[in-house]
């Protein structure tokens, strides 16, 4: 698991760079995170398992979070009325219609770009064993200026008993980018 950056200098130039690295007109500052695939990562189910156990995720941030500490995570897991398990952006938890869940039938390893549009921003999306699902992170702000996070995700197990998500995840850490490729990402 990927501990999360820091941002550090407070000069003038320091600002202007970062509004640069997170998609402002002048362009984009090399990409400085590699992308790493986190190859188990496990949500629990939003309703029937301990408070404790993480049930969110934060694309920011490259980890699960527990969502009864915190509602800045971009998308949770739970199983519906009709025991299927569902990944929720923010708009389905009624948290604002900021982050967006898409599938997808292109084979996990094969995805290099996050695509801009077409993300599920306010209902549940079924998801089963084997399923590829392409995310965007609700706006976030850093240092005055906004950007989304972008990842891709294959749903590895559901674990019904458990109530229980496991998925390998690629979440590009460097904001404004959307390649979704092992190494340092392309725009």
């Amino acid at each position: 698991m990927r501990l999360p950056r820091l941002v550090t200098g407070g000069s003038a130039v320091a600002v202007l760079l970062l509004g640069v690295a997170c998609g402002e007109p002048f362009g984009l500052l090399p990409a400085r995170t590699p992308n790493v695939v986190d190859s188990l990562v496990s949500l629990y189910a939003l309703i029937g398992t301990p408070p404790s156990q993480p049930s969110g995720y934060r694309l920011d941030l490259g980890l699960p979070v527990r969502t009864d500490q915190s509602t800045s995570f971009d998308f949770a897991f739970d199983i519906d009325s009709a025991g299927r398990a569902v990944l929720l952006p923010t708009g389905a938890l009624r948290l604002g219609r900021a982050s967006g869940v898409q599938i997808t039938g292109t084979p996990f390893d094969s995805i290099k770009l996050a695509p801009d549009r077409g993300y599920q921003l306010d209902s549940a999306v079924v998801v089963t064993a084997g399923v590829v699902a392409l995310l965007h992170s609700r706006p976030t702000t850093v240092c005055g200026f906004s950007t989304v996070y972008y990842a891709k995700l294959q749903v590895l197990a559901v674990d019904s008993a458990a109530r229980r998500l496991d998925f390998q995840i690629l979440d590009n850490q460097n904001c404004g980018y959307r390649g979704l490729e092992p190494g340092l990402p392309r725009r």
